[in-house]
């Protein structure tokens, strides 16, 4: 965890060590930050062959990638995971390949990097540098084999903070620093290393403590621009694309969640200054999906425990990335309850009705809808019609609320009946008895109150029990509250 950050405080100090410029520092930082956010463009192939992606990536920082130790790591993880059988067919086709896997999933990575830079209006020379990490001193790095000083200085500093970072954690400063040396000439610049090596201390103090982002940006002086308006909307666009490029299964789900979302919120109210953060939130709901192995998300039969957990915490990973920006602090709280229900058996936190807005039962509604209209690793996409069954069954259950499904099945284009659905069967009329009975209201007090015979408000309590399951007050009482029913039917919806 924060890894990155800290290379790219590592990477900062030594680039000031060896003087260079603000514009040079300032592409340094960003080269820092981004060089691997294009490893995920690829995952789907890197599980198919490789099975666990993210264990992946972390088990290649100690391996030189290069000659015999890279064939090595190849062939110890390739098929991981899987029955010998499987592993002898794809070593076949590795062979098939002659050894150019590797290769092609770096150039992927810093083809996407670069592109996501230009996208996001960075200097070319960020691009550039994104394009190279994968390079090596020695010419045997990829996409282009370049060699010595024809690498950008921004990819040469990254490489080497990156893995002195590394091995920094793991064994201090006597560990990057002999790390440093060993890769002298091969992957690393000797001139960088020799200076990292004589400066290493200083270069590598108070890396212990995890450095927040406030840090980071002051460790660089040329970078004052904000993000804002239209160009922070560009901005969260691009990464959700790249988030959904993590698995074929979930390309254009993010957007397709944001444009559902905003249109049912328009249908139901909100401002547009409100549709404009709610649809940021909707960009970023499934970022946390990036911490999880694509050797879960497409995985065809059922999941085991261990696999659900780790499922579950993608909201929260989403969550944690962008709350420490304090612009999108409540954008990321939003986006991280996508997977709560009304009946609190969501997660990750288990929260009910009465902790869930309008825009995040809207949101959980697109989500929902979105992903039965798409494949999945265990099952074809749903049609619209049956999607729209589907969803009207999960309001029955307790689980959506029906006003949201309301609003994204009309945002939809499918047809919708103008009466509200509510949980388990239950008429507006019984929702209104059940607000008053949580109350503590008596039968009596109840028809008073809806002008209805004591028989027929008794009646009603009747058939809510047998309805919910609840066989007293109490647990009546408990099934309102958890699905936010207390409270009453407004008279518009009556």
């Amino acid at each position: 965890m924060e890894h990155l950050l800290r290379s790219c405080l590592i990477s900062l100090r030594l680039a000031e060590e060896i003087g260079l410029g603000e514009r040079e520092r300032a592409v340094v930082y960003y080269v820092a930050l981004l060089g691997w956010i294009g490893c995920h463009a690829d995952a789907h192939e890197q599980s198919v062959w490789f099975g666990d992606d993210v264990a992946l990536k972390a088990d290649r920082f100690p391996v030189d990638m290069a000659g015999a130790a890279k064939v090595s790591f190849v062939l110890r993880h390739i098929g991981a995971g899987s029955g010998l059988a499987h592993r002898a067919q794809l070593l076949g086709a590795l062979i098939g390949l002659r050894g150019e896997l590797a290769n092609a999933f770096e150039a992927t990575h810093c083809q996407i990097a670069g592109a996501v830079a230009t996208q996001l209006g960075l200097d070319s020379m960020v691009a550039e540098g994104l394009e190279q990490v994968f390079e090596r001193w020695d010419g045997k790095g990829s996409p282009d084999g370049l060699r010595g000083e024809r690498i950008a200085i921004a990819s040469r500093l990254v490489q080497l903070a990156l893995i002195v970072e590394y091995y920094r954690r793991l064994g201090g400063v006597p560990a990057a620093v002999e790390a440093a040396v060993r890769r002298r000439g091969t992957q690393f610049d000797p001139a960088l290393v020799d200076r990292f090596r004589a400066t290493a201390p200083a270069l590598l103090a108070g890396v212990d403590r995890t450095p927040g982002w406030d840090e980071v940006i002051d460790s660089e002086p040329a970078l004052r621009p904000m993000l804002s308006g239209p160009r922070l909307d560009r901005a969260l666009e691009a990464i959700s694309d790249l988030a959904d490029l993590k698995s074929p299964f979930m390309t254009g789900h993010s957007r397709g969640v944001a444009e559902l979302a905003c249109a049912a919120a328009r249908r139901t109210g909100f401002s547009e200054q409100q549709v404009r953060e709610f649809r940021r939130a909707a960009l970023l709901h499934d970022l946390g999906r990036l911490g999880v192995s694509n050797a879960i998300w497409e995985k065809p039969g059922p999941l085991s425990s261990a696999e659900l957990e780790r499922v579950r915490m993608h909201p929260y990973y989403t969550l944690r990335m962008f709350s420490r920006a304090p612009a999108l602090a409540s954008v990321a709280e939003l986006a991280s309850r996508h997977t709560e229900r009304l009946d609190g058996l969501g997660y990750p936190r288990g929260l009910n009705a009465a902790a869930l807005s309008p825009a995040a039962r809207l949101l959980a509604a697109a989500d929902v809808y979105r992903a039965l209209i798409e494949p999945r690793a265990h099952r074809p996409p749903h049609e619209p019609r049956e999607a729209t069954r589907l969803l009207q069954a999960e309001v029955r259950a307790g689980r959506l609320d029906g006003e949201a499904v309301q609003a994204v099945l009309g945002a939809a284009g499918q047809p919708v009946s103008r009466r509200r659905e509510w949980p388990a069967g239950l008429t507006a009329r019984e929702v209104e008895v059940l607000s008053l009975l949580a109350r503590g209201s008596s039968n009596k007090a109840i028809a008073a109150q809806l002008c209805i015979s004591a028989k027929t408000a008794g009646n009603h309590i009747e058939h809510i029990y047998m309805k919910i399951g609840a066989s007293s007050r109490a647990e009546a009482s408990l099934f309102a509250m958890k699905l936010g029913l207390v409270g009453g039917l407004p008279s518009s919806q009556r």
